[in-house]
């Protein structure tokens, strides 16, 4: 497991080597099955994000490693994923763990919302192996490692030594001087408090809140953590902006910003630096459902309308009332009016917005977000477990229902959806079918309702029409293509009849009795 999950660099020796040592370094005599899980997660940690101190002194784990090593066509594959994503897979698919108990690995990892990396994991498609990735313990030689003694007495005679010539080069000061080591710290600054009524609504306007923002030795360790994995000199301007330091459900969190970035500082866990996004206004997630609002924000509302407590910019937690977790949230009112905001699994919360199959785009800029009516929750709380990862935080999600009506041939009441999820990476668009069909139960043969999405591909979100292959409850294939209002969508494949009625193209193939392999080419007027 700690091979697989090992960044994919160097050789494989030393990464089995590395691996190993890893492992040796969890043993403990506690073999319960509680004792085992503290172990793994250990393992995991240790294995995601490796030290390098474990490339020092690796020659008795190098001696050990046998002669025959390990497939590279999976560690390959498994490189290109995130640390997260890596460890999920490893659990899923090479430990065989089910959804549930990696869903709560990954909490014990840190990760805050881990369906949609568990997700990600599932959709990893890996080259076959040329032979099986397990290894053999009979294999595995036994560490012949030396004793630790003479290293350790070096290691504190030097340090008594090192100790001596930085309190000499600081007079006797190990806080201040002119200590090497603080030429890479970074400086922790603030906003003013009432910085933002007096400017530009900005991420740099946004103040320093919760209950250990005068704790600065809590925040010095938040900076310093952020320097120790960065490096002090390529944040910008070598000072980060504290936006919250406090306990989020008893928890000690500080929130440090650089330019687009966000660092997450937990004691005793790793520190997360992600990307923050542009939106000024979008609300910063603490965990536990809570989130950190914008300074402007004069109220929250549940998805029902009652107020939310806001203390210190943070509120009380709001949880998507979805089976994974992710969907609406909150509804918010600033300056330029109220609406919906949603957790799309990023850093941040994204504003939702929501257009009818009546919907025209406008010509000039569009309006700004109002706040979901019913069928706009009730679309993104279905859509919200659809959409898969997105590179970047998402800090706006687009929902146009462009079309709906009854499906033919005994189908059921159907729309169709092109969303947009805008990141600082760009805009990423799908198209969904999104509907209902019967189902026969395997029990007692009684007919019921099933819900049923089919992922249609890319969409024009100022143009949208999108199309598909459609199977009837008769079991007769039809290929269905819609439009939003003002075009008709047209397309040429291998028909044999077809025809359009309120922008709905449904076509029959040639045998509809097997879904057919042909291309279609699809536009619309």
């Amino acid at each position: 497991m700690a091979y697989f999950v090992l960044p994919g660099k160097g050789k494989r020796v030393y990464r089995l080597a590395i691996a190993r040592r890893i492992v040796d370094g969890t043993a403990r005599r506690d073999r319960s099955p509680a004792g085992l899980a503290r172990r793994r997660t250990r393992v995991l940690r240790r294995a995601m994000r490796p030290s390098r101190r474990l490339q020092i002194g690796l020659g008795p784990w190098l001696r050990a490693v046998p002669a025959r090593l390990p497939d590279p066509a999976l560690t390959g594959a498994l490189a290109r994923l995130s640390p997260h994503v890596r460890a999920a897979y490893v659990l899923r698919h090479v430990e065989g763990l089910p959804r549930y108990a990696v869903r709560d690995q990954l909490i014990e990892l840190g990760v805050r919302d881990p369906w949609p990396v568990i997700a990600a994991a599932d959709a990893v498609e890996v080259p076959a192996a040329r032979r099986p990735e397990r290894f053999d313990p009979a294999l595995m030689r036994p560490v012949r490692n030396r004793s630790v003694l003479p290293l350790a007495t070096a290691a504190v005679l030097t340090t008594v030594l090192v100790g001596a010539l930085v309190m000499t080069e600081t007079d006797g000061s190990l806080a201040g001087g002119s200590r090497p080591a603080r030429g890479r710290a970074l400086q922790v600054v603030s906003a003013d408090p009432g910085a933002w009524s007096r400017g530009g609504r900005t991420l740099d306007a946004w103040p320093a809140r919760g209950d250990l923002a005068a704790d600065h030795a809590f925040t010095r360790r938040a900076a310093d953590a952020w320097a120790a994995v960065t490096g002090g000199r390529r944040a910008r301007g070598g000072a980060a902006q504290l936006v919250y330091a406090g306990r989020a459900a008893g928890v000690p969190v500080a929130i440090l910003r650089n330019g687009d970035r966000l660092a997450r500082y937990t004691p005793g866990r790793s520190l997360d630096v992600v990307t923050a996004g542009g939106d000024p206004s979008a609300p910063i997630a603490l965990g536990g459902g809570r989130y950190l609002l914008a300074p402007w924000d004069r109220r929250a509302e549940t998805l029902t309308g009652k107020a939310v407590d806001v203390r210190d910019g943070v509120t009380a937690p709001a949880l998507a009332r979805t089976p994974c977790g992710r969907g609406p949230v909150l509804r918010l009112k600033g300056p330029d009016g109220r609406r919906t905001v949603g957790d799309l699994g990023g850093p941040r919360a994204a504003v939702l917005t929501y257009h009818s199959p009546a919907y025209r785009p406008p010509v000039t800029e569009p309006a700004a977000p109002t706040a979901l009516g019913p069928k706009g929750l009730a679309l993104w709380e279905r859509l919200s477990c659809l959409t898969g990862p997105v590179p970047g935080p998402v800090t706006e999600a687009m929902a146009w229902e462009f079309w709906s009506g009854d499906l033919p041939h005994g189908g059921a009441a159907a729309g169709w959806v092109c969303t947009r999820l805008t990141s600082p990476a760009g805009a990423t668009t799908r198209a969904t079918l999104i509907g209902a069909r019967d189902a026969k139960s395997a029990e007692d043969g009684s007919v019921r309702a099933a819900a049923v999405q089919y992922p249609t591909g890319a969409c024009d979100d100022r143009r949208p029409v999108s199309g598909t292959w459609w199977q009837a409850p008769t079991g007769r294939w039809y290929y269905l293509a819609a439009a939003a209002r003002g075009l008709t969508p047209r397309a040429e494949g291998p028909f044999r009849t077809s025809g359009t009625d309120d922008r709905l193209f449904v076509a029959t193939p040639a045998d509809p009795a097997s879904r057919p392999g042909a291309a279609v080419s699809l536009t619309a007027r």
